[in-house]
């Protein structure tokens, strides 16, 4: 499991795990059933406090997306990932609906619009 930690973000270090570690579970890169890291060792790898891993681990359960079990360590969920799925859909379709109004009322057509989508997607 890879981790990056921006200190030139405003986002939290907790929070920038938890996102990275979510997306992992999502985007399947993380089976369910597999093991994270301990909390110990994470912080360690990363040089950070062990209260903050914990803190992200923490939400990671809280959402559902993975399970700790006392002596054994933490483990991704087996939990149904299509729905976390649908909902990252949802929120997708609300920024794009949004982007759509913005363009809009910009005058921007349908086709500098996608031209600029693709841009931004080719920048990843």
């Amino acid at each position: 499991m890879e981790l990056i930690i921006r200190n030139v973000t405003n986002q939290p270090i907790y929070d920038q795990i938890y996102s990275q570690i979510k997306d992992q579970i999502i985007a399947g890169q993380l089976k369910p059933g597999e093991a994270l890291p301990s909390i110990r060792a994470l912080a360690k790898d990363l040089k950070i406090s062990v209260i903050t891993t914990k803190r992200a681990y923490d939400e990671l359960e809280a959402q559902g997306l993975i399970d700790t079990v006392p002596g054994r360590g933490c483990f991704v969920a087996e939990g149904n990932l299509d729905l976390i799925r649908e909902q990252q859909l949802r929120e997708l379709e609300g920024h794009l609906s949004a982007a759509a109004a913005l363009a809009r009322s910009c005058g921007l057509s349908r086709a500098e619009l996608t031209e600029m989508l693709n841009v931004l997607l080719e920048e990843e």
